[in-house]
């Protein structure tokens, strides 16, 4: 089958813009994370909670656009699909993990310096791939499964995600798929409550931890946005994009719940966060009415450049931490123009390789592959 023969149906706007809301707030969170001492002081706390929030409105999108195209479409012209549009930045992130990893060497990967080439190479061969490398592979120091772009990770278990959409989940009825999101939705909240850690951070090492944890994380939001795609019948309302924005921003930047005395306390609201408003928040962007030319071109912006801003940030945030951690005491205030620098170099970065890499790549695939 040619899957370029099946149409494309109209983007959600507000949706593509909330993307790039949350991307930007990963990056803010990366920035500051090294700055804080542990899980209960980094400025932005809860801004690992935006991947969470990817998952659902990749589980919504992918229900709106392919649930009632499977009578004239195959896994393969499915996954082919998934690959033209995943695929490729995930190879640009990986070789610009790559270029950058030798010039990372500071006290905290010191031992950059001792990898052969070869094994780098090794490394970055198996990250395209996105198949994650075993503990024994760990060229960086930091245990993750995508040593040389840790946020290599969720776009693995993305992958995951789209393959268990495709071979059977989409045939489920709403009652059963239903049934399944609210048991993955009381696995995660036990995941939050109960964690050493009282929050679902977590899913980038290769052992069994860190993949309960990817995996909780990822069952319960894309199934539960592939459900909400299924059952809710957005409306029309007004400055949907303001105020699905303003909330966002208001559960990834909300400080620490409880403090170190109550851990279960922040467990309780990263799950109703991911439970019940991170679903609110994807109907109101779904629900929205885009108002004028600039709030289109604003979403229009922030959704182009999320996924890119996604896959490229974190290349830099490396040279940013070896910075830090070859400079100990850094404030904020000492550190808060080379975070903004590699903010705003960061989103022009992913402007550029979306205009100069991503879409042409993506449109060479899709002939390639049709």
């Amino acid at each position: 089958m040619n899957h370029n023969s099946l149409s494309t149906k109209p983007h959600y706007l507000i949706l593509d813009g909330l993307r790039g809301v949350a991307a930007i707030i990963v990056v803010t969170f990366h920035l500051t994370e090294p700055l804080g001492t542990g899980h209960l002081d980094i400025l932005v706390n809860h801004g690992y909670l935006a991947v969470d929030f990817f998952f659902l409105l990749s589980g919504y999108v992918i229900g709106y656009a392919y649930d009632d195209r499977w009578q004239k479409m195959t896994i393969g012209t499915f996954m082919k699909r998934r690959i033209e549009r995943l695929h490729p930045m995930v190879v640009l992130g990986m070789t610009l993990g790559a270029i950058g990893f030798y010039f990372t060497d500071s006290t905290i990967w010191p031992l950059i310096h001792t990898i052969p080439l070869w094994k780098m190479l090794l490394v970055l061969f198996i990250g395209y791939t996105i198949l994650p490398v075993p503990l024994s592979m760990d060229i960086r120091g930091w245990e993750e499964m995508h040593p040389l772009n840790s946020v290599g990770w969720s776009l693995f278990f993305e992958y995951i995600a789209n393959i268990l959409y495709a071979i059977g989940i989409r045939k489920l009825s709403k009652k059963v798929l239903g049934i399944l999101v609210l048991i993955a939705a009381v696995a995660l909240a036990h995941l939050a409550i109960t964690s050493p850690n009282g929050d679902v951070s977590g899913g980038w090492t290769l052992n069994a931890e860190h993949l309960r944890v990817g995996f909780t994380r990822t069952m319960y939001p894309f199934f539960a946005g592939l459900l909400l795609s299924r059952i809710a019948k957005p409306t029309r309302i007004k400055h949907a994009f303001l105020w699905s924005s303003l909330l966002v921003a208001l559960v990834l930047y909300m400080p620490r719940i409880g403090g170190a005395e109550h851990l279960w306390m922040n467990g309780v609201y990263e799950s109703v966060c991911i439970i019940i408003v991170f679903p609110l928040i994807v109907y109101l962007g779904a629900s929205g009415v885009v108002h004028t030319e600039s709030e289109r071109r604003i979403c229009k912006f922030l959704g182009d450049i999320s996924y890119p801003l996604y896959l490229v940030h974190y290349p830099l945030v490396y040279f940013y931490v070896a910075w830090i951690s070859n400079h100990k005491g850094v404030t904020i205030a000492q550190a808060w123009p080379y975070a903004l620098s590699i903010l705003i170099g960061s989103i022009i970065l992913a402007y550029a390789t979306l205009k100069w890499y991503d879409e042409p790549v993506r449109k060479w695939l899709r002939k390639k592959l049709g």
